[in-house]
């Protein structure tokens, strides 16, 4: 689709406007460059009929670095890469990258099909840097809607204009409302493995969530304990520590057939399943449970007991700092008993929660949302009132369930954007994959 010229004249615009940007009509702009939008960005490189430009606030592109813990891996296989499952001979594959970086063979013969954490955003910088697409160090502030396009602007004074948008911008990390405005130098997850080494001066330290990161954390500072011996808590609100639901027919629910059953349904139901369901995806795997246990008992049989407690069913209701130490009001919720804890460090493992960006506020009235008060996000992943003007990456557990956030469900979602962009279908998007019927 080619793109086509603004009429209004260069001395219009601001000065520092003036670049070949600002008078370009996109055919879309992609912002926020997390590895959805990335993914994005490898397949619509090679379709000449579309013009994209994607514009990320980082420097380079950055994922979870917080948790690039020895050994970490995705829970996901590697062909849930940025395009594999769209487009199995793109050259942005992680197989090309690990035959580009001289490791395929390796890969191989390892047998072990999930990437490790760190190998997987070194992959995404791989392909980042391949694409003309890209843009880092451009934070967009405000999204205007004018003479039918959409005018997004940046910190730096740029403008760039397209017919439609897609958002990637991701989720930001999450703090339970006990710790807002909490002092001292506690930490959310994500920042775990830059603040690893203060913590462990500490006497003790509390982490506080039930996922995969939190299990990843505690592991990490059980496996140390001997040498710095402080004190280790976990506290989760979760009855046990669950475990990751990765059995095959569990995993037809990442499907389009279950998009298809999910999103009809109504949306009480809906929401009443997100809850239900967060064990599909946010569970720990199994495996790492199990090294935890065995962990345990090891330090347990080599040295007696272990400063170490786990706290089930334990919701966080306060917290209070003062002169070094948190003091945490937590209740028992089965027991209904209040009871408190005091650690010098605290790790709020406590997931991420989408915020919907600032800069949307002028085209808020374009917006969809439902009855409370999300984005009411359309079968095809648009937001807009139109249908098919801005379309949402991630952010829609409440419409198409735990396809949302899984990075294997990324590039099928893509080829479905792709597709709305187009009119007409690049890359075959399945309608059916799922032995089991989800509805009458």
């Amino acid at each position: 689709m080619p793109s086509s010229t603004l009429e209004s004249p260069l001395t219009a615009l601001p000065e520092s406007a003036l670049s070949e940007s600002a008078v370009k009509t996109h055919d879309f702009i992609g912002i926020g460059l997390g590895p959805f939008n990335l993914g994005l960005a490898c397949l619509t490189e090679p379709i000449a009929e579309l013009d994209g430009v994607f514009l990320d606030s980082k420097p380079h592109f950055e994922w979870h670095s917080g948790m690039f813990l020895d050994g970490a891996h995705l829970q996901t296989p590697f062909m849930s890469d940025l395009v594999t499952l769209a487009d199995p001979t793109s050259p942005y594959s992680f197989l090309n990258y690990l035959k580009e970086s001289g490791r395929l063979y390796s890969f191989y013969i390892r047998e072990n099909f999930y990437p490790l954490r760190l190998e997987y955003d070194d992959y995404c910088r791989w392909a980042a840097s391949k694409l003309s697409s890209v843009r880092f160090d451009t934070t967009v502030t405000e999204v205007s809607h004018e003479d039918e396009v959409y005018v997004v602007r940046t910190q730096a004074g740029e403008e760039f204009r397209a017919r439609h948008l897609v958002l990637g911008t991701g989720t930001p990390p999450y703090v339970p409302e006990a710790c807002a405005g909490l002092g001292g130098d506690f930490i959310h997850n994500s920042r775990y493995v830059q603040h690893k080494q203060e913590l462990q001066c500490k006497e003790s330290i509390t982490l506080v969530g039930s996922g995969q990161s939190a299990a990843e954390i505690y592991y990490d500072l059980l496996s140390e304990i001997d040498v710095h011996g402080y004190q280790l808590n976990w506290v989760t609100r979760s009855p046990r520590f669950f475990p990751l639901e990765y059995t095959k027919l569990t995993l037809e629910m990442t499907s389009p057939e279950y998009i298809d059953y999910f999103h009809a349904l109504p949306e009480p139901t809906r929401y009443r399943l997100q809850t239900e369901q967060k064990g599909l995806f946010k569970g720990i795997d199994g495996e790492l449970i199990d090294s935890i246990f065995d962990l345990l008992y090891q330090k347990k049989v080599g040295g007696g007991p272990v400063p170490t407690r786990l706290l089930t069913n334990s919701s966080l209701d306060t917290a209070i700092y003062r002169d070094g130490t948190y003091t945490l009001g937590l209740r028992q919720e089965e027991q209904g008993k209040e009871y408190e804890l005091s650690s010098q460090g605290l790790i709020l493992a406590t997931g991420y929660k989408y915020v919907e960006p600032e800069f949307l506020k002028p085209v808020h009235d374009r917006l969809r949302y439902d009855t409370r008060g999300n984005f009411d996000v359309a079968r095809n992943y648009a937001i807009d009132t139109t249908g098919r003007g801005i379309f949402l990456q991630n952010a829609g557990v409440h419409t198409h369930s735990i396809t949302s956030p899984d990075l294997g469900m990324g590039a099928y979602r893509n080829a479905y954007i792709i597709r709305e962009l187009l009119g007409t279908e690049y890359y075959p998007v399945e309608k059916t994959i799922a032995f089991q019927e989800f509805a009458v």
